[in-house]
């Protein structure tokens, strides 16, 4: 890419810091549309079908948009969109957009590990010296494109030959020499070359050197050429799922619902929720230029520093949240006028909880974005700092995608402690509420640490460290952000992992809370 982009005034490092969020936007413009669809399919269905269902998910799709939660996320999926729409002209020609956003649709192609088997007969002995003896091709069918390989293995019980093209020559430069037992392995590397070059390869055609036959296994390995088109799927998804269950829940379970709508609105125009919303993108943007004097590795100390800052600010916004809606509203008989309407108890206690799920959910959506900008820009703030070269659109997508499991995983941890916080608020007032939840907070954090300094002390020892384990959640399992900051990928089976500990200790939490306020008295 030249110095300047399409329109003469995107420079390079611009255009390598907005690819990520870009491709973001792409998706977050697919999810919209997503979204648009079942708004008018639910539309549609609720004229002609006579269900109360039907109708009430048709309004509650409609008013979405308009309030409660999701329509400050459709908002924020709309800026992203736009970005999306106007990237893909912008920051490069729409011949190389395309180009990127043409790997979305070779995404069901690809695969890992493909193998194939074949036999190959041997060739026949010579029956002079001097006879020059040329095996004869044998092809075994394929299918990839060269430009797709990511790894390829080719193991034979004899040595053979193998080549892409069927008029190469057996030992020219575009054969492939496989010994006897012993495996020939490629894999892509930065400055690999393709042994196949970038077309479609349809088939492998073989040359067995020895007389016997040979049997012949092909594992294959492929990908698209841009990966990174991943996030657009998983942006779509994620927004048209979060949507999918606010729709469901908001029309399945209508009294509870409007207790969390209630909760969300009177907690959004708090002064503490514009205040903490403030402090955590003037502290995002700071961080940017904040030297950290780490010798290259400042990038990952911005991670780090901003997956603590947004999980430490949501928490402190639901505490406060969870005091101020329900020990307040109990105190100040709110919430006896509120059951006193066809509205339960359990209603009460879970729509409050998920109300303020809500918001803390608005809020890392918020610093959330915000850190994933910043941590693209830091890639290449960093490389002009220090004057080395701009790193590549992909390095700064890798560093942006790398963040999400973190995020992901701090949600959770606040979930949690949210869930704890609606307990507690039953009973407690805002000030015991803090430091119980405080307690538990530091107390998470040092519970594996605890267990391992107690295994050599003794049993009552031991035990006090064991109970607390089982008592007190394991909030360390949410905090990897140091390993996220090392460049160390989170498997999905670790993310499910603790999406069950945390539905499981949220809803013993809620539990609690239902029979904390089961007899509280409200008069």
């Amino acid at each position: 890419m030249s110095e300047l982009a399409v329109l003469g005034f995107v420079g390079v490092k611009a255009v390598n810091t907005l690819t990520p969020v870009w491709l973001l936007g792409v998706g977050a413009l697919l999810s919209l549309v997503l979204i648009g669809l079942l708004w008018a399919l639910l539309t549609v269905g609720a004229r002609f079908v006579r269900a109360a269902w039907l109708r009430r998910a048709s309004d509650v799709a409609g008013a979405s948009f308009r309030q409660g939660a999701l329509s400050w996320i459709v908002i924020v999926a709309a800026i992203l969109a736009v970005v999306g729409l106007v990237g893909t002209f912008v920051l490069r020609s729409p011949r190389e957009s395309w180009e990127i956003l043409a790997s979305l649709g070779r995404l069901p192609q690809v695969s890992e590990g493909i193998v194939y088997e074949t036999t190959i007969p041997g060739s026949r002995v010579a029956a002079r010296e001097d006879e020059v003896i040329v095996p004869p091709s044998h092809r075994t069918a394929v299918a990839f494109r060269g430009a797709e390989l990511r790894a390829l293995t080719i193991t034979s019980s004899e040595n053979v030959s193998v080549t892409g093209d069927p008029e190469a020559e057996m030992d020219s430069l575009a054969t492939i020499d496989v010994k006897a037992g012993e495996p020939y392995s490629w894999r892509m590397r930065p400055d690999a070359v393709q042994p196949f070059g970038e077309r479609e390869v349809d088939a492998f055609y073989f040359r067995n050197r020895s007389s016997a036959e040979a049997s012949v296994r092909i594992v294959v390995s492929t990908d698209v050429v841009y990966p990174e088109v991943r996030a657009v799927v998983v942006t779509a998804l994620a927004i048209f799922g979060v949507y999918l269950f606010y729709l469901v829940h908001s029309t399945f379970a209508p009294r509870m619902s409007a207790v969390a709508h209630a909760t969300y609105k009177s907690e959004v125009v708090q002064p503490q929720f514009i205040a903490v919303l403030l402090l955590g993108l003037s502290l995002m943007a700071l961080s940017i230029y904040i030297p950290y004097n780490t010798f290259g590795e400042d990038i990952k100390m911005l991670k780090d520093s901003g997956l603590t800052l947004i999980r430490v600010l949501c928490i402190f916004l639901a505490v406060w949240g969870a005091s101020t809606t329900i020990s307040e509203e109990i105190d100040g008989k709110t919430a006896l006028t509120v059951l006193s309407k066809p509205i339960g108890r359990r209603s009460f206690v879970i729509g409050k909880f998920f109300g303020i799920g809500w918001t803390t959910a608005l809020m890392y959506v918020f610093l959330g974005t915000a850190l994933l900008v910043a941590v693209s820009y830091k890639s290449v703030y960093d490389a002009r700092e220090t004057g080395n070269e701009v790193p590549t659109w992909q390095a700064c997508y890798l560093e942006m995608a790398g963040t999400v499991p973190g995020l992901l995983l701090g949600f959770m941890e606040t979930l949690v402690l949210t869930a704890l916080s609606v307990a507690i608020s039953t009973r407690l007032t805002m000030v015991a509420n803090f430091m119980i939840c405080f307690s538990v907070y530091v107390l998470g954090h040092l519970i594996p640490l605890i267990s391992q300094a107690t295994e050599d002390s003794f049993e009552i020892v031991r035990f006090v460290a064991r109970f607390s384990a089982a008592v007190f959640p394991n909030l360390e399992a949410f905090d990897l952000s140091t390993a996220l900051a090392g460049g160390i990928r989170v498997p999905g089976e670790y993310l499910g992992m603790s999406l069950l500990y945390c539905f499981i200790f949220s809803l013993v939490a809620l539990l609690l809370a239902l029979i904390l306020f089961e007899d509280r008295d409200l008069a």
